[in-house]
Order: structure tokens, then C-alpha cells, then sequence
């Protein structure tokens, strides 16, 4: 359908009496000159100059049809069709499309094409899926579709990413087909529409990793990580320091190689053994010094020191050197261990911060009475689970803290802020009870050894430990295949397709304003072309 935007600007229109005025007037009197009976016409020549007549009508036709067109253009034409939508929207994640289980789900995604349902995929713009690429997502093949540039972009934590999608396509049944790794149910879990069916695909992988490695006397202390879809674990290993150069094999790991670090600080690092250094093969320290750790505590936390000393009492037996837990009476001045657990209602001194930088870390728990809050830790499972989780809002999270653990509506029950090579801990409850029963959670060594870890030191392991994110956190994110719950999910998948006729919504305006001044271009180079040959056809004469 055409339409103007600006309809009042057909007033220009108007201009299109100029080309005829010029045409009508532009009769240049001429020159009389009386020879001989001549002069006898004069008269009849006057009265024919009163005759006003029209003379090179194409020149006119092309200069008034030109006028026309840049009258047009200034009045916004544009082109409206109607944009029909679909029945519902279909959002696949890139990583659900590369799961062995996606075949289970198959028929349902391909019933719900058939009724309409628009795939899509669950990243920035939820672009659409081509059907070649759904055909080789279905037949096993999903590298090439997945690695798509529609797939690529970055899709960011699933709950916010389907929030968004609810939005986008207001009116229409979604149904969301994502990976159950915990991974990616980060952040806030806002409540989502009725409209919002959520299908999440279990990963039946398994991962191994090298964790950490440390130096007891002539001792190699390792610690191996293990993923699936109920829990991850580690499991230390030791065995001789073998000589430099040396292939060290583990069960369930490619084999790896001990060579002395490049920056010549005397360290020595485990590589893979064919010096493909990459995200799933990383390159590990083996650290050689023990790590300590303050614990300064004043009275009214002196419960909460006793349970949290016992807990990383607890997460030392995974580590790859040495712990050096020493209790502090005194308030300390200087940052003197690797981890400083401060559990004051005081501030943090000022000149800790370069410390921090440096790479040391402070923890710190929550003050004051506390609020009650009905909400459970997020767990993998049941046996993960924490019960109530206590807060105090006169604490938040600081500026820039990033949430390590999550209740389960996405809340931060530990937060993190990065400064320099270090970092601030803030728990947001505490330790001890009645605060919390995180004390008596099983994987609370678990978790706590993940924390532990320091961050590798060295140029090449930075690229793959980034300083600004240290420990076994950055590894998790990689080999981390734990399930969230899917009692956590809004409810359990709701197929509801319609019989409906599709119908439109909104439309879709194509703005003819470009087309309209190139087709005024071309006819002014015509009427330039044709002016100049009616002059070179008119030739002066004399009398």
C-alpha cells in the first residue's frame, strides 16, 4: 500500500507551473529591421506575438515530470505491506544443539514447524535458523550450523536471554530448548511468562582436567578434576618429581610434559606433551610454596571462625601443596598471607588495597542481625542443597562484584571484586548457624576448594587464567557439565499450538525516497541531454 509521511509537502507540486511559464514567455522579442516591403508586416507580425502557444513539449513533458518527482520524494513516499508473525517461536541454544539428547526432542521441534512455529536461535537478535542448518543440527552434524555467525554470538546467562525473547515476541507461545548445565543459569531468574514453555537437555559427557599441581619435598602433588551430570569432583594424585622434560601420564588425561617456566623465576610448569597449549589442555604451575591463610576474627564472629577454619580445613585435603591456617588475636597491619579471612564488622584498612592488587584476597562475611529469607542455595541436586539463606541489605554487593554463588532466584550469596591480581570476598550470610546451614552442606569444601586455587602467574597461563578472574573458577566454566534442577525451571514443557490463521502484526514500510531521487537524477541528465540538442538542431539566421 502507498502512503505519504508528509502529505502537505504536495504543495511543491505547485512549482510545476514554472517550467510551463518559461516556456509560455520565454518568446525573446526580435530585432525589427524595415527592408524595403517588409514594413507593411509589421502589424500581422505583433498580433501573432500575442499568440501564446506551448513549443518543445518533451523538453516540457521531462522538466515538469522532473519537479513532480522531487515533490514527491519530499513528501516521504513509502511502501506498507503487512507482516504477518508465526504461530509461536522455537529458541534453540547453541549448546543444546550439539547434545546427543537434542534427538529426543527432534519430533516435537519439527511438529511444532509443521504448525508454524518459527526456530530461531537463543544468541543476540534471536536470528532465524535455516533449514539446512536445522536439517544438519538434526542428523548429527551440528559443528558447521552451530558455528554459524548467527550461533556465535555471544547468548549470555539463558534465564535473562529467554526474559528478553518473552519480550520480543509479547502474543506468542515460546518454547525454549537449552543445555541443563548449571553454567548457564547465572544471574537474576526474574519470574517468566505463562507463554514460556522451557525444555532443558541433559549433558551425558564426562570431563577430566589437571587442575593444580604443587611440590612437596621430591613429591608431584596433582589434583584431578572430574565433571558430569551429577557432580564435580577432584581427586588428588601423587608420584615422584620426574626429570625436566619428562612425560608425565594420568589416567583420563593426555599425556603431559614438565618444563621449566620461560620468565626464568625457577618454576617449572606441566604442558601438553605435543605443545598444543589450549582451553581444554591448559598449561599448570606447580606451585612449590604452601598456602596461608589469617584468620582474624573479633568476638561477636567467633563461631563463625571456628566453622569456617573447619570447612577450609575440610577443602585443604584437595589441595596440591601445603595450608598454613593461622589464627590472629591481633588486629593485622600488613597483608602477610596469600588469604586473610576477615570477619569484623570493621572496614578494611586503606593500604590492604595494594596488597590486593599484588594478588592477596580477603574474605569477609556478613553483619549486623540479619533479614530472613525463604530462599535455598542453588544446588546440582538434593544433596547439595542448603536451607535458609540469611541476608543483610546494609552490605551489598560492592560496585563492580561479580556473583559466585546464587540462591536459587539468581541472588548473590558470594560475590567477588576483582582488584589488580586479587580479589574481595563478601559472603552475604554467614557460616554459622542460625545464619545459615551452609556449614553442614556436603559440597561446601568442594566449593571452597575452587576458591582456594591460586591464579597461574605466567604470561602464557594468563591467556587461559585470566588475573582478573583467578582460581578453579575460570576452569569450571569449561569442564563444568553439573545439571541445574528442573524443579528450578518455571514448570515442565507446555506444547500449545493453534489452528489459527497467522495473522498480521504490524507492517513492514519500504521508503521509496531513495528510488525517487535516482529517477529525478536520471531525468535531469535527460532533459540536460536533450535541452543541449535542441540547441545544436536551431541555427541563427539572417535577414
Amino acid at each position: 500500500m502507498f502512503a505519504l509521511l508528509h502529505p502537505a509537502a504536495l504543495l511543491a507540486l505547485t512549482g510545476l507551473l514554472v517550467p510551463v511559464a518559461i516556456h509560455l514567455w520565454n518568446r525573446r522579442p526580435a530585432r525589427e529591421v524595415a527592408v524595403g516591403s517588409l514594413r507593411w508586416l509589421a502589424a500581422g507580425a505583433n498580433r501573432r506575438l500575442r499568440n501564446l502557444k506551448l513549443e518543445q513539449l518533451w523538453l516540457l513533458l521531462l522538466r515538469a515530470a522532473l519537479l513532480a518527482v522531487l515533490a514527491v520524494a519530499v513528501a516521504g513516499p513509502v511502501w506498507r505491506t503487512a507482516r504477518p508473525i508465526s504461530r509461536g517461536v522455537v529458541l534453540l541454544s547453541a549448546e543444546a544443539a550439539r547434545l546427543p539428547t537434542l534427538a529426543g526432542i527432534k519430533p516435537t521441534i519439527d511438529s511444532l514447524r509443521r504448525k508454524g512455529y518459527a526456530l530461531r536461535w537463543l544468541s543476540a537478535g534471536f536470528p532465524r535458523v535455516p533449514g539446512a542448518a536445522w536439517r544438519a543440527v538434526a542428523a548429527g552434524r551440528a559443528s558447521a550450523a552451530v558455528d554459524s555467525a548467527a550461533a556465535r554470538q555471544p547468548s549470555g546467562p539463558a534465564w535473562a536471554r529467554v526474559q528478553q525473547a518473552a519480550a520480543t515476541f509479547a502474543g506468542q507461545p515460546v518454547f525454549v530448548v537449552t543445555s541443563a548445565a548449571l553454567r548457564d543459569f547465572g544471574g537474576r531468574h526474574a519470574p517468566l511468562p505463562a507463554a514460556v514453555s522451557w525444555q532443558a537437555l541433559p549433558d551425558t559427557t564426562t570431563s577430566a582436567w589437571l587442575a593444580a599441581a604443587g611440590l612437596v619435598g621430591d613429591s608431584l602433588h596433582l589434583l584431578v578434576g572430574h565433571s558430569n551430570e551429577a557432580r564435580t569432583t577432584y581427586r588428588p594424585q601423587r608420584s615422584l618429581l620426574p626429570p625436566t622434560g619428562q612425560i608425565v601420564r594420568l589416567a583420563g588425561l593426555a599425556p603431559l610434559r614438565l618444563q621449566p617456566d620461560t620468565t626464568g623465576s625457577g618454576s617449572l610448569r606441566l604442558v601438553p606433551a605435543n605443545g598444543a597449549t589450549s582451553a581444554s589442555t591448559p598449561a599448570i604451575e606447580v606451585r612449590k610454596s604452601p598456602l596461608t591463610i589469617d584468620l582474624y576474627a573479633t568476638p561477636e564472629y567467633t563461631a563463625d571462625a571456628r566453622y569456617w577454619e573447619a570447612a577450609v580445613r575440610a577443602a585443604a585435603v584437595g589441595l596440591p601443596v601445603a595450608l598454613q591456617l593461622r589464627r590472629v588475636t591481633d588486629r593485622p597491619r600488613q597483608l602477610q598471607a596469600d588469604w586473610t579471612c576477615w570477619l569484623s564488622d570493621e572496614a578494611l584498612p586503606q593500604n590492604w588495597q595494594q596488597t590486593v592488587r599484588e594478588g592477596a584476597t580477603i574474605w569477609q562475611e556478613a553483619a549486623g542481625p540479619g533479614v530472613p529469607d525463604t530462599a535455598s542455595f542453588a544446588a546440582a541436586d538434593a544433596s547439595g542443597s542448603a536451607g535458609l539463606v540469611f541476608r543483610r541489605g546494609a552490605r551489598p554487593p560492592a560496585l563492580g562484584s561479580a556473583t559466585v554463588w546464587a540462591d536459587g532466584r539468581g541472588r548473590p550469596v558470594l560475590s567477588r571484586r576483582m582488584l589488580g591480581r586479587g580479589a574481595t570476598y563478601q559472603l552475604h550470610t554467614r557460616l554459622a548457624p542460625p545464619w545459615s546451614e551452609l556449614a553442614d552442606d556436603p559440597q561446601m569444601p568442594a566449593r571452597l576448594l575452587k576458591l582456594l586455587q591460586p591464579a597461574a602467574p605466567d604470561e602464557a597461563a594468563a591467556v587461559l587464567y585470566h588475573p582478573r578472574n583467578p582460581g578453579l573458577e575460570q576452569q569450571l566454566s569449561r569442564f563444568d557439565h553439573r545439571a541445574l534442577d528442573p524443579a528450578q525451571l518455571t514448570s515442565a514443557p507446555r506444547m500449545q499450538p493453534t489452528a489459527a490463521p497467522i495473522r498480521a502484526a504490524g507492517e513492514r514500510t519500504t521508503d521509496l525516497r531513495p528510488w525517487l531521487v535516482l529517477t529525478a537524477g536520471l531525468l535531469f541528465l535527460l532533459e540536460r541531454w536533450l535541452a543541449g540538442r535542441r540547441a545544436g538542431s536551431t541555427l541563427p539566421t539572417s535577414i
